[in-house]
C-alpha cells in the first residue's frame, strides 16, 4: 500500500497546491502547497532525530497550525503520533512516556524545563515547538529546525494495518490504555464521513476544538483536508471568535458545551447563521433540550453523531433525513452495530437495552502492549465492546443510555473516577472517596467527589490540593462529605445512588 494516510488526506488539496487550506487567527494562510512543504520538512527533522517507521511521537503542545503540520509530518516520516492533552501534569506525562516510550517527545517551550527529567528517564529526545508569533520570533526547537530542513520528502511507505497514532484513554483501574490506530482506521473513517456529512472542497470547517484527542484531529481535520475543504483555525473556542468569522464558514464541529454557549449569547439567530450548512456535535451526549433550542433560535437541526477514541466515528444522524433529538442516529457505512447482553455476548432484540459492540474498518488494533486488556474487549467474532449501553428503536435509530463503566464526561472529556479516587485517598484523613458525574448546564456534567473522612476536613483544602495531581479537567467541581458510602450486599459501592442524590449540586439542566 502506497496510497499511506497522508498521501490519501492529501490527494484532492494535491491537484491544486494553490488551494487554500488554512486562514489563521493572526491572518496568515496556509495553502495545500505549504502543507506538503511545511509537513515535509518536520518529516524530515524527524528523521533527522532518529525516527525509524514505527516509533512514537508524543506531543504536547499548544494548538497551532504547527502542531497539525507535526502529526502529518510524522505519518509522512513513518512514525506514530500521540498527542497528549495540554493539562496534563508532569506526573502524568511520565506514565504516557514510559509507556509508549517514544522515540521524541514535544513539549511547550515554557515547559520544557519541568519535563525535560521526565523525558530522559524514558529515553527520548525532548524538543519544543510554540505557537508562531512574528517571523522574528522563534517558536520552539523543532520549528527552528523545520525552517532550516528541506521542502522535499518521499513519504515512508506504510501498509494499512500499520499505526498511525496511538491515542490514550484512561482506564476505571486507573491505568490509562494507548488505542492503536492504523493507517486504515482513520483513513477510512475520513472517507466514510466525507460522504456521510457532504462535505467538499468547497467547504470552509470553523476549527475550535483542540487537537489533541480524536475529535479535532481526526474527525474535524482529517475529513475537511480528505475532501479538498479548508479550516479556519482557531486556537480555540472563544463565542467572540465563533461569530467573527462565522459569516466565512460553511461548517462548525463541537461539543454540547459549544453549543450552551452559543445559545446564551444574543448575537445567535438565524440571521447569523443562514450561510451555514451543518452542525455537528459530539464527545459528550447532546441534550435533547439544546437541540431543541438551538433550532428555534437558528433554524439548523444540530447533527449528533457517536464515537469513540478506539473507533473513531460508528454512528451518525443522517445529513439528509431526520435527525432525531436525544439519538445518535445510524451506524456509518462499513460499520456493523449491535445490542448484546454485558455478561454472556447475546445479541438482544431490537429496543431491547444492552451494551453497544462494533465490527468494522474504523475498530482500533487494540491497547498497546495490553493483549490481554485487548482480548477482553473484543467478542469471539471481532466485535468490541464499547462500554456504552443503548438500544436501536423501530426506525434503525441508536439511542444511548449511559455508560456501563462510571465514565464522565465533562466538556467533551473523559474523566475516569478511578483516577481522581486514587488521587482523593492519598490525601490525609481520607478514609475513602467515590467520584460520580453530576449534571451541569455548561459541561454536560461536572466531577463530584463524595469523602468519607476520619478527622473534619474543609472542602477547599481537598480541591486545592488535587491541583499539581490532575489536570483541571479532572478536577473535581465539587467535594461533599459523607459519613459513609452506600453499598449493596456484594459490597460494592452505589454510585447511581449518589448521582441520584446530588444530582441537583451543580445547578442541574
Amino acid at each position: 500500500m502506497t496510497n499511506t494516510l497522508f498521501d490519501g488526506l492529501l490527494k484532492a488539496g494535491a491537484a491544486d497546491p494553490s488551494r487554500r487550506f488554512a486562514l489563521l487567527p493572526d491572518g496568515r494562510t496556509y495553502s495545500y502547497g505549504d502543507v506538503d512543504k511545511v509537513s515535509a520538512r518536520f518529516a524530515n527533522v524527524l528523521s533527522g532525530l532518529g525516527l525509524q517507521p514505527g516509533d512514537r511521537v508524543a506531543v504536547q503542545v499548544e494548538k497551532s497550525i504547527e502542531a497539525l503540520m507535526l502529526y502529518l509530518g510524522t505519518v509522512r516520516a513513518g512514525g506514530v503520533f500521540l498527542p497528549l492533552n495540554t493539562a496534563y501534569t508532569p506526573a502524568e506525562i511520565d506514565y504516557f512516556l514510559g509507556d509508549a516510550r517514544p522515540r521524541v517527545f514535544v513539549c511547550d517551550p515554557k515547559k520544557r524545563e519541568a519535563l525535560a527529567p521526565v523525558a530522559e528517564k524514558a529515553g527520548a529526545a525532548i524538543e519544543t515547538l510554540g505557537v508562531w508569533r512574528s517571523p522574528d520570533e522563534s517558536a520552539g526547537s523543532l520549528s527552528d529546525k523545520a525552517l532550516a530542513a528541506p521542502e522535499r520528502f518521499e513519504t515512508v511507505a506504510r501498509g494499512p494495518e500499520d499505526l498511525a497514532a496511538i491515542l490514550y484513554t484512561s482506564g476505571t483501574t486507573g491505568r490509562s490504555k494507548g488505542a492503536m490506530l492504523t493507517h486504515a482506521n482513520l483513513l477510512s473513517n475520513a472517507e466514510v464521513l466525507e460522504e456521510t456529512w457532504g462535505f467538499t472542497g468547497n467547504d470552509v470547517l470553523l476549527h475550535v476544538l483542540p487537537i489533541f484527542h480524536t475529535h479535532g484531529l481526526f474527525v474535524a481535520s482529517n475529513t475537511a483536508m480528505i475532501a479538498g475543504g479548508s479550516l479556519i483555525f482557531l486556537q480555540k473556542f472563544d463565542p467572540d471568535a465563533v461569530f467573527e468569522h462565522l459569516p466565512q464558514a460553511t461548517t462548525m464541529m463541537g461539543v454540547p458545551t459549544f453549543y450552551t454557549r452559543l445559545l446564551a449569547d444574543e448575537r445567535l439567530n438565524r440571521e447569523t447563521t443562514a450561510h451555514m450548512r451543518l452542525f455537528t456535535s459530539g464527545s459528550a451526549p447532546l441534550l435533547a433540550e439544546t437541540h431543541r433550542a438551538f433550532e428555534a433560535r437558528t433554524g439548523q437541526r444540530i447533527l449528533e453523531r457517536y464515537g469513540m477514541t478506539e473507533t473513531n466515528m460508528n454512528t451518525s444522524n443522517p445529513y439528509e433525513g431526520e435527525r432525531r433529538a436525544g439519538t445518535v442516529g445510524f451506524p456509518l457505512q462499513g460499520t456493523e452495530l449491535r445490542i448484546a447482553d454485558p455478561e454472556s455476548g447475546k445479541v438482544l432484540p431490537q429496543g431491547e437495552i444492552g451494551v453497544i459492540e462494533v465490527k468494522g474498518p474504523n475498530v482500533f488494533a487494540g491497547y498497546w502492549q495490553m493483549p490481554e486488556k485487548t482480548a477482553s474487549e473484543f467478542r469471539a467474532d471481532g466485535f468490541f465492546i464499547t462500554g456504552d449501553l443503548g438500544f436501536v428503536d423501530p426506525d434503525g435509530y441508536v439511542t444511548i443510555v449511559g455508560r456501563g463503566k462510571d465514565l464522565v464526561i465533562t466538556g467533551g472529556y473523559n474523566v475516569y473516577p478511578k483516577e481522581v479516587e486514587l488521587a482523593i485517598d492519598e490525601l490525609p484523613g481520607v478514609v475513602e472517596s467515590a467520584v460520580i458525574g453530576v449534571p451541569h448546564a455548561d459541561f454536560g456534567e461536572g466531577v463530584v467527589g463524595c469523602v468519607v473522612a476520619s478527622k473534619p476536613l474543609e472542602e477547599e483544602t481537598v480541591i486545592a490540593a488535587l491541583k499539581d495531581k490532575l489536570a483541571r479537567f479532572k478536577q473535581p467541581k465539587r467535594i461533599v462529605f459523607v459519613a459513609e458510602l452506600p453499598r449493596n450486599t456484594m459490597g460494592k459501592v452505589q454510585k447511581n445512588v449518589l448521582r441520584e442524590q446530588y444530582k441537583d449540586l451543580l445547578g442541574g439542566v
